[in-house]
């Protein structure tokens, strides 16, 4: 059929079906959609943000992010690829297969944007965009660029659906498309992706395709679409492609399907999966897809599986940031209570799909112990993403640097931009959820929000200052006065709770309470399911107060967490703190914080655009000569906001500083090689990890950072040690780097020292020893003692490989 003939049979099709729907969850009480979440979320579109803390922020994605993203996706041909399949443009296809997702997930957060603000010229830009996206679809609408340009390659759609991420591509173009359709009410974007996913219905079912995709994001997407028109085989598609994974006899391209693994979350059944593995984005996609699949279908067996897998992520594998991944070679999850700090992936990805699944747990058990951990998630791991001026990016989010990170302007795998870009502007849609008559309100933000409940219209206004302030003024304004609950969560931390499971616990109790008061008179209302229940009969302008206690709070992980052993964590209300350089004399990994040290928190407006900080006072560890760790001398502290961090050049930073000494990165000891002035030839890595006598685990270790001279090979590098005076040397160990098993850089081919003689010359030490290249150990020569203001190390590097050092020592 041509495009023209089925335009108008969609079109009509189209008319029939919207008429149903009104909101991206509203359509579980219209014809066609009989199940739905047991809560229901008060849509984006229906809440206005007028708050101190999230305007600035919505504002800063609006005019910056956005924007830049659109730029970006230009200037690196995104868009270009879309041009180019609809015979706009000639050429190769620009950068990676899966780009086309980024364009979508920019024009998702656009449409949000247009909702606080109808920018008419981006109303137009994305009229440009989706009208090149329509003549970029195939006949069949198959729509996915890569194989598109320089010309149509039907022999290669869907012959690896594994690795390609056509599906990821289309799940982000339906997210898109019911996003611009809600906010705009043009149904041009929203047909697009109902006729590809026409055809994903007639290529994959029981009779014919049975292999589920690589990435999960397309369940999401089906879902959204079938919310967004009622049709019931978008849902069963959904369905279809979950109950695929972890089944063996599959029929792909080429007859039967392998696995794909556990980094695909395919290694069984998702029904009979209960930890969390493999990569966390695709995993956090995959039960947020579950969750929903689950609610519109009423399938137990679903959620006792995503129960069971939320159980171990949030007791054992979720940072105190509310991040989740703790390892890059898979970007996903490790074993339990394997989160290592320098380390930590944390993909800002992943927080964002943390958040969209713990609020589908929220919405299906009303618990609020889900919306603890997706506050600590926003409000930490996620803005730590981006810069406060919205165009510059973490993709990892460590909870330690040595020497400072800095966040980039893009990347060339962007997910992690463009997903801001989109979830930023979502963030409203989740302050409130309703169920029958009661209201809930879940975070507290300024603004209002207007509510449809069962039986009545309910206006919620918010004044606050949180997350700075605990005080929250909440005006109930019913349509009709009748009885019904506000549901005020009480966050888990005022309840002297840290995260709803024992991987972390506050170390200090706190005895003040969360205080509510109704029209100025308190109250003691039950606490259900860390929700304060108010039920009482609402008239129009009653009002609640709460009062959540702010005091500074001291984190210990459970310990199994060897990363966090010896450790602390500070947080005031949702708030995670870490130490950075910029604040502390460019000292916080020998910082030693005293369990009976005081906190004081200051709000400093004049500081990362207005934060609150804290203060106290800490000591400095030391190594010895002897090799012991001694504290010296004591000095104040400054802990700001974890997602302010790297906002003013690169320093160390620190989440978890330590609290006993043995647990400090101790400043190093004044041995000569500390002593010296250091030089290298050339400099990859860090030249100061090479004298700061801290050893790594195996020479493979880059946790505590190495110098290494990568890219260079088969060339002759050097390391230089100087003195203003002269000092007897006999001795000089090398523990030497070699990642060879992963990377690039192994034992050198060989090595010598030489020192500086009386007439300035460098000459080789006298030795009998020879020189070592062993791995996972220290390499000592002893020569003729020497009295030297200068010893060199001349390095001669492989052919193939590079090498690098650990640790030198010279006595």
């Amino acid at each position: 059929m041509s495009h023209q003939a089925k335009s108008t049979t969609g079109l009509v099709a189209i008319i029939v079906i919207l008429g149903l729907w009104s909101s991206s969850y509203a359509g579980a009480d219209q014809a066609g959609l009989q199940r739905d979440y047991n809560v229901k979320p008060v849509p984006f579109n229906h809440v206005h943000v007028e708050d101190g803390f999230w305007t600035p922020r919505l504002e800063t994605n609006r005019t910056v992010t956005i924007p830049y993203a659109f730029g970006k996706c230009e200037e690196t041909g995104r868009i270009r690829n879309f041009e180019k399949a609809a015979g706009l443009r000639t050429g190769e296809h620009e950068g990676i297969y899966f780009d086309d997702s980024d364009v979508y997930k920019v024009m998702e957060g656009a449409a949000y944007s247009l909702q606080v603000n109808p920018d008419t010229m981006m109303r137009l830009y994305l009229d440009k965009l989706i009208t090149i996206m329509d003549k970029a679809r195939w006949d069949d609408d198959y729509l996915y660029t890569f194989y598109s340009i320089p010309a149509k390659q039907p022999e290669k759609r869907w012959t690896n659906i594994q690795v390609m991420h056509e599906q990821y591509c289309a799940g982000h173009m339906y997210e898109a498309a019911v996003a611009h359709y809600q906010v705009t009410g043009d149904s041009s974007f929203l047909k697009i992706a109902i006729d590809n996913a026409d055809l994903l219905c007639e290529t994959f079912a029981p009779d014919k395709r049975t292999d589920p995709s690589g990435h999960q994001e397309i369940k999401i997407g089906l879902c959204k679409l079938y919310r967004a028109t009622g049709d019931e085989k978008y849902l069963e598609q959904a369905r279809f492609l979950l109950d695929q994974r972890g089944r063996k006899g599959r029929r792909g391209p080429d007859g039967n399907g392998g696995l794909y693994g556990e980094y695909a979350q395919d290694h069984k059944p998702v029904i009979e999966q209960a930890t969390a593995v493999g990569h966390s984005v695709r995993a956090a996609y995959l039960y947020t897809g579950m969750a929903d699949v689950a609610a519109l279908t009423g399938n137990m067996d679903y959620i006792r599986a995503i129960d069971a897998i939320w159980d171990d992520t949030v007791g054992t594998k979720l940072y105190v940031t509310g991040g989740i991944g703790a390892s890059g070679g898979n970007e996903g999850f490790s074993e339990p209570y394997e989160l290592p700090n320098q380390t930590a992936y944390c993909e800002t990805c992943a927080s964002i799909a943390n958040i969209y699944w713990n609020h589908r747990m929220f919405l299906m058990h009303g618990d609020a112990r889900y919306i603890d951990v997706l506050e600590r998630t926003l409000y930490n791991a996620a803005l730590s993403g981006v810069s406060m001026d919205g165009d510059r990016f973490f993709y990892p989010n460590v909870l330690e640097s040595v020497s400072g990170h800095e966040r980039s302007p893009w990347f060339a795998c962007a997910c992690c931009p463009s997903n801001v870009a989109r979830f930023i502007p979502s963030m409203p849609g989740y302050v409130y959820a309703h169920k029958d008559r009661d209201v809930y309100v879940n975070l507290f933000v300024g603004g209002d929000a207007t509510i449809q409940t069962a039986d009545n219209t309910v206006t919620l206004t918010q004044q606050t200052e949180y997350p700075w302030d605990g005080r929250v003024t909440i005006r109930v304004e019913p349509q009709k006065s009748e009885t019904f609950s506000v549901c005020v969560r009480i966050p888990g931390w005022a309840r002297n709770e840290a995260v709803p499971s024992d991987l972390y616990r506050f170390e200090d109790a706190v005895k003040d309470e969360a205080v509510v008061r109704v029209n100025g008179r308190r109250v003691a209302p039950p606490v259900e399911k860390g929700y304060a229940r108010i039920e009482r009969q609402w008239d129009s302008g009653d009002t609640i107060e709460l009062r959540l206690p702010m005091p500074v709070r001291r984190i210990v992980a459970h310990e199994a967490v060897k990363a966090a052993r010896g450790r602390l964590a500070l947080q005031r209300g949702p708030l995670v703190y870490c130490l950075e350089g910029h604040d502390n004399d460019g000292q916080v990994l020998s910082l030693v914080i005293s369990d009976d040290a005081r906190f004081k928190a200051q709000h400093r407006r004049d500081l990362l655009g207005g934060v609150t900080v804290v203060t106290g006072r800490a000591r400095a560890a030391k190594r010895t000569v002897a090799e012991d760790v001694v504290l010296t001398r004591e000095q104040p502290f400054t802990a700001i906001p974890y997602y302010a961090w790297a906002h003013r050049g690169r320093s160390p930073m620190t989440v978890w500083p330590a609290r006993v000494p043995e647990a400090a990165r101790a400043e190093p000891a004044d041995t000569l090689a500390y002593l010296s002035k250091t030089t290298a030839s050339f400099v990859h890595k860090s030249l100061p990890a090479v004298t700061d006598q801290v050893l790594p685990a195996n020479s493979a270790d880059a946790s505590g950072g190495q110098l290494d001279f990568w890219p260079r090979k088969g060339t002759t590098e050097w390391l230089q040690f100087e003195w203003d005076r002269k000092h007897p040397v006999s001795h000089v160990k090398v523990y030497w780097f070699d990642d060879s098993n992963h990377g690039g850089c192994r034992v050198p081919q060989s090595w010598r020292v030489l020192y500086r003689d009386r007439a300035g010359r460098l000459q080789p030490v006298r030795t009998s020893d020879a020189y070592g290249t062993e791995k996972d150990q220290f390499n000592e020569v002893a020569f003729e003692t020497v009295e030297t203001d200068a010893i060199k190390i001349d390095i001669v590097l492989d052919k193939d490989w590079s090498a690098g050092v650990q640790e030198v020592v010279i006595d």
